[in-house]
């Protein structure tokens, strides 16, 4: 593993020329070894209702030759499956006719609210890359219940699936199979009008046997770095570019402590500006997050914080654009088990979660923001600029913030890019902060032998004033050989300095060199239960930039088998090290704490992880882990059941259980959720998550009642309850209680 050293003394000119010596190269053009499917314009656009039988679709241009990437990488598929794809001024059209001989029992539809993930569902997906640039891109999904969901890649190979934009697509049974037809308007995606191909991609999933077949792919992978090519669309209609989001809720919150209510009017205005056909500006006013789901509940065993991923729909548009480094979304040595979320996203120059949430997690009010976000030819760019609330804390009082950040990368060689990034303001102290940084991505995706290399390197410094002395800076470097059939490997190491404090970013630990490294072998099986096995290992070591060892871990992962029946099974070893330089309170509660001395602990594990195919009526996963702990002793057991007797119910249980021994103490944790999903059709749904930990004493109920009677109206019904058990005697009481009844609604021009 490569560990660079000596990075003090790194300034901004440095990184200003080779910035300007990267951007100087052309970005050069992709591959010219894809396939492609020309396409021609029809004359009348087809009724989206899930028929394939109009005339047109016999005139639109064919794929019927989709090959499996599972369970045998280059196979012809099993069923036969004809794509035809169209466009007219307004939206390029897709049309599948899906045979299966199983007949209309086998076809797993189980899923029927919108937008919800499809793994477990027969599916078709498109992936889309209107600037062809391999980098990024968007995917379509639609299963038998006509249930859309649409994700947003982040990068080659990282992707958010909470990202929506408006599109349609309807499916319908057949006597053969069943059949879809979608509409993807030009006026939903940036797109640089004068380009003579888009990058484009179909998939199909056919659960029952564990087969996914695809029309291009390699490596048993795709994604935006292994598409197609779509030839043929011109002169179309992309409208004035504009689209309002108006919104309107009435909020009623309980605070049941001091036993004081309100109740809130809450309008909100978004508009969105297409300034080129693929630039757009965007203008929110009183942002509202009420609807916006829960953080799933977790305990915090560790010396330092958690990390809770960004749902709310404002800031998932265009996320892709502010990404850097590959730091987070499973881009940095994401399947790397020895590293924990919160260790691989540390770094983070922009993590929006820092904008419209408190120190404690609380929503505070966005009163206005802008946005501006796409691309001007080779180079992407997002700029987002926000005007936050002031607020309270325990500390005192925050003072109304101007934030923003500003993001241009530019497309260089064939598939890579170089960027540069800002940040200004701080939103959880009254200090001035800003923060700049350069990076460099590299893909090369068309290796011989269907490999690809993926490296990067970044480098970032902070400004703030109170800062005590110490090193504001923080740079990374990695490579990695990612394959998803035989060897793949991965190296990285980050240094994050001791007073690098990006105000609007995520760091876990400050003053540390983070390396990470991972390699492991794949065996794809030919035969009728066994799809594939794996053998690997994965490592983190942490040392403070003194050189002093804080945190080393190496995960062990002597068999991995998955079956085709997508049923997995993982036998894992973990022996960790720990250096404690102050006490850690691991666990307290009103009458004690447990706190682990200064001292130097090594500690290991075992045990086994399990997951049954997500396809099925009954479902389960779970993880077993026993061994020492610090200078004690952890028994860990957590997992969850899940029952879909129907398209129309969804029931889920999790349980999360330690019970852990140390000479300090002795303690248990807990965490228990459940979840009611009951779809009345495809477009009204109810979802209630109760979720429990008996470290906070915290019980939430949220319940939400969601109307979507098509893409771009949007009606909410949402109630959240809190109950606490303050000294932990077993009773609970009311601590808030908050309903909001909101409605959105979509025009466009």
């Amino acid at each position: 593993m490569a560990v660079i050293v000596g990075t003090r003394g790194v300034g901004l000119l440095p990184c200003v020329l080779l910035l300007t010596a990267v951007l100087s190269v052309p970005a050069m053009a992709a591959g010219t070894d894809r396939p492609q499917l020309q396409i021609t314009r029809t004359a009348v656009a087809p009724v989206i209702d899930g028929f394939v039988d109009e005339p047109l679709w016999e005139q639109a241009a064919l794929i019927d030759d989709l090959r499996q990437i599972r369970p045998h990488d280059g196979d012809a598929a099993t069923e036969r499956t004809e794509i035809r794809v169209t466009y007219d001024a307004d939206a390029l059209y897709i049309a599948a006719r899906l045979w299966d001989s199983g007949g209309q029992d086998s076809i797993r539809a189980s899923i029927m609210r919108q937008g919800s993930r499809l793994a477990e569902d027969d599916r078709i997906a498109i992936i889309l890359d209107p600037f062809d640039s391999s980098r990024t891109g968007y995917r379509f999904e639609v299963n038998l219940n006509s249930v859309r969901n649409d994700m947003l890649y982040t990068g080659p190979t990282s992707f958010t699936a909470d990202w929506t934009v408006i599109w349609d697509a309807r499916a319908q049974r057949t006597d053969y199979g069943w059949s879809v037809e979608i509409a993807i308007p030009f006026k939903t995606l940036p797109f640089d009008a004068t380009s003579e191909a888009w990058g484009f991609n179909v998939s199909r999933a056919i659960r029952r046997k564990g087969e996914e077949v695809l029309w291009t792919s390699r490596n048993r992978s795709w994604g935006p770095a292994v598409l197609g090519e779509l030839r043929g669309i011109k002169d179309v209609d992309q409208g004035v570019g504009l689209d309002v989001v108006m919104s309107a809720g009435v909020r009623h919150v309980t605070d049941d402590v001091i036993a004081k209510q309100s109740t809130l009017l809450e309008p909100s205005l978004d508009a969105y500006y297409r300034l080129t056909p693929s630039l757009n500006a965007s203008l929110t006013f009183n942002t509202d997050f009420s609807a916006t789901e829960l953080d799933d509940r977790q305990v915090n065993l560790s010396r330092f914080g958690l990390f809770f991923p960004e749902k709310r729909d404002f800031f998932l548009n265009d996320a892709d654009l502010f990404e850097f480094g590959r730091l987070g979304s499973g881009g940095y040595l994401g399947n790397n088990r020895s590293t924990t979320r919160a260790s691989q996203e540390s770094g983070r120059p922009f993590f929006s979660r820092r904008l419209g949430l408190s120190s404690l997690g609380l929503p505070v009010d966005l009163e206005a923001g802008a946005k501006l976000s796409g691309r001007a030819g080779r180079y992407r760019v997002g700029a987002l600029a926000v005007r936050q609330d002031g607020y309270v804390t325990p500390a005192g009082t925050i003072d109304t913030a101007n934030l923003g950040v500003v993001r241009v990368s530019a497309d260089v060689l064939a598939e890579s890019s170089v960027g540069f990034i800002a940040t200004s303001g701080d939103p959880s102290s009254n200090n001035s902060a800003s923060l700049y940084g350069v990076d460099f991505l590299y893909l090369a995706s068309r290796l011989a032998g269907g490999r690809s290399l993926e490296a990067e390197g970044w480098f970032q410094d902070s400004q703030a004033s109170n800062t005590p002395s110490g090193s504001t800076s923080a740079w990374g470097v990695g490579l990695r050989l990612p394959a998803s059939e035989g060897w793949r490997m991965g190296a990285s190491t980050k240094e994050i300095g001791s007073q690098f404090r990006p105000a609007l970013g995520f760091v876990s630990r400050r003053g540390v060199r983070d390396s990470m490294a991972d390699a492991g072998y794949t065996r794809v099986v030919h035969g009728d239960l066994l799809q594939s096995w794996f053998v690997g290992a994965d490592a983190e070591r942490i040392e403070g930039t003194d050189g002093g060892l804080q945190t080393q871990v190496l995960s062990l992962r002597p068999l991995e088998l998955e079956t085709l029946g997508r049923d997995i099974v993982r036998v894992v070893y973990q022996a960790s090290q720990e250096s404690l330089s102050q006490p850690f309170t691991i666990y307290q509660e009103p009458s004690r704490r447990v706190v682990v001395p200064v001292g130097k602990y090594a500690f290991a594990d075992y045990g086994f992880d399990f997951e049954t195919g997500s396809q099925r009526v009954w479902a389960a996963n779970g993880s077993v882990r026993r061994g020492s702990f610090y200078d004690g002793t952890r028994l860990s057991v957590g997992g969850n059941l899940i029952w879909r007797p129907s398209r129309n119910l969804g029931l889920k249980a999790g349980y999360s259980f330690n019970d852990i021994s140390l000479p300090a103490g002795d303690f248990t944790t807990r965490i228990v959720s459940g979840t009611a999903e009951i779809a009345f059709n495809s477009f009204l749904s109810w979802v209630t998550l109760l979720q429990y930990d008996n470290v906070s004493e915290v019980m939430g109920l949220q319940t939400r009642l969601v109307w979507v009677p098509r893409a771009g109206r949007k009606y909410f019904l949402v109630a959240n309850r809190g109950l606490q058990d303050v000294d932990k005697d077993g009773h609970f009481s009311l601590v808030s209680t908050e309903i909001s009844l909101r409605a959105g609604y979509t025009w466009r021009f």
